[in-house]
């Protein structure tokens, strides 16, 4: 994979060097991509393994081992974790309070990926691609977790 491919990869599409908060515009990007995947459950978990997997490749290429803020793929991974409890979700048949939920989502995913709580932290302690992608990625699940609790109480 070449350098710059790395880079608009990791970046995001360039979503990553939006000039004030990178992770939150990565994160916010994610969302918009994700809803039409949410239509079925099978795109949704095919679209968080690609995006893992290459997101892995590309992060570790253009990393260096810091976690640089335009770095915005492992955002997009963890947030279509967080998102992954709403699939599936027609997106012609998106109704207002499933607009709130994915906000929620957005909402979790974002507390813990800055917070770092527990294994988050741990992941993010790491200078590597794993700790780079992984910290968001346990964000993410630990979001769908708490989305989905919600989701069965409400």
């Amino acid at each position: 994979m070449a350098r710059p491919l790395s880079h608009l990869i990791a970046s995001f599409g360039g979503t990553g060097f939006a000039p004030r908060a990178p992770g939150t515009v990565g994160s916010f990007a994610a969302l918009i991509v994700g809803v039409p995947l949410l239509g079925h459950w099978i795109w949704m978990a095919l679209a968080v393994l690609v995006c893992t997997a290459v997101g892995y490749r590309a992060t570790e290429l253009a990393s260096g081992g810091e976690d640089h803020g335009w770095i915005v793929i492992d955002e997009v991974a963890g947030m279509w974790l967080a998102m992954f409890p709403l699939a599936p979700l027609p997106l012609s048949a998106l109704r207002w309070a499933d607009v709130l939920w994915l906000l929620l989502a957005f909402a979790l995913f974002r507390l813990f990926d800055i917070t770092k709580p527990g294994p988050v932290g741990w992941f993010d302690r790491r200078h590597d691609a794993i700790g780079i992608m992984g910290d968001d990625i346990v964000a993410g699940i630990m979001a769908g977790v708490i989305l989905t609790g919600i989701r069965f109480l409400a």
